[in-house]
């Protein structure tokens, strides 16, 4: 049984801008730990960034612009957007995932999940403009992986989840709204 947190504010409906199941599934666990009444739902929303994001303003950009237009379009109390993307560091391309959280009042919360080097093979892939679900996919001889276990799934082992990756970010991205006295 999940720990319920308290929130100093209820919400009834979280919109997610996507329709990918496993980001769903993140949104979902979050959301009900927190407010477990509330509806989920996903809908297909523009991230307006490419598809392989290549840095972390990039990702966040997107999952904003996703989290927004999910809002609008279901008119609910949040809408949440994730977006996964790849930063090139001095150690290698670097892998994570970004949540942000908007209300109808135009607050965003943003947050993210942990950071796994790629391996070298795939990292000289990215730099030549592949993305890295479809890499993932070949490398792994497996179809759909983003909407499975994802990079982060088959890079662990199975011991962190995509779902669990992204419910990461999106806690994260939830502080503000769960302590909104320190963010005025």
């Amino acid at each position: 049984m999940c720990h319920q947190v308290i929130s100093p504010f209820m919400i009834n409906s979280v919109a997610v801008g996507s329709t990918n199941p496993v980001k769903i599934q993140a949104v979902c666990h979050s959301i009900q730990r927190i407010w477990p009444n509330a509806e989920v739902a996903g809908v297909a929303v523009a991230s307006g960034v490419r598809a392989q994001p290549l840095s972390d303003e990039e990702a966040i950009e997107g999952a904003v612009n996703r989290a927004r237009g999910a809002c609008q379009q279901r008119n609910s109390d949040l809408g949440i957007g994730l977006e996964g993307n790849t930063t090139e560091t001095t150690y290698g391309i670097f892998v994570t995932g970004w949540a942000a959280v908007v209300d109808r009042n135009a607050t965003v919360g943003i947050g993210s999940s942990g950071r796994f080097l790629l391996p070298a093979l795939l990292a000289a892939s990215v730099r030549q403009g592949a993305e890295l679900g479809d890499l993932i996919d070949e490398w792994a001889g497996q179809h759909n992986t983003k909407q499975k276990q994802g990079a982060v799934g088959l890079m662990t082992n199975g011991l962190i989840s995509r779902a669990a990756a992204l419910e990461t970010a999106v806690i994260f991205a939830l502080t503000r709204f769960l302590n909104p006295q320190y963010y005025s």
